[in-house]
């Protein structure tokens, strides 16, 4: 039987696969990022033990990454930072993404109440 931080963590993790899978490959601009921020993060929030996600997308970032004459490009890991707040039985992880030698990296910050 895992412990509620276990537990707590294995969420987190369920949480991150879910949002990076689900919107990867999203077309955004530096002017639908806010709105994209958005609906990532509310996303996220309504699964259980999901207390709080903020997601920040780096318009220097996406307009860089633009390509072509249409005026978008996909959203991959690296345009973007996250962190999010998972609550379960008292313990409270904090977990986040950002780029990590060049790699979008997801990881552990903090596991309190274990």
């Amino acid at each position: 039987m895992a412990t509620d931080a276990q537990q707590a963590c294995f969420e987190a993790g369920i949480k991150f696969g879910s949002l990076y899978h689900q919107f990867a490959g999203t077309p955004v601009s530096p002017s639908s990022a806010r709105s994209l921020e958005v609906a990532m993060a509310e996303s996220i929030e309504n699964q259980p033990f999901c207390e709080s996600v903020t997601v920040t997308i780096h318009d220097d970032r996406v307009a860089d990454a633009i390509d072509h004459e249409n005026g978008y490009t996909e959203l991959t890991g690296s345009l973007m930072d996250v962190e999010m707040r998972v609550e379960l039985e008292g313990v409270t992880v904090h977990t986040q993404m950002t780029m990590t030698d060049g790699y979008p990296l997801m990881e552990l910050v903090s596991v309190d109440g274990a």
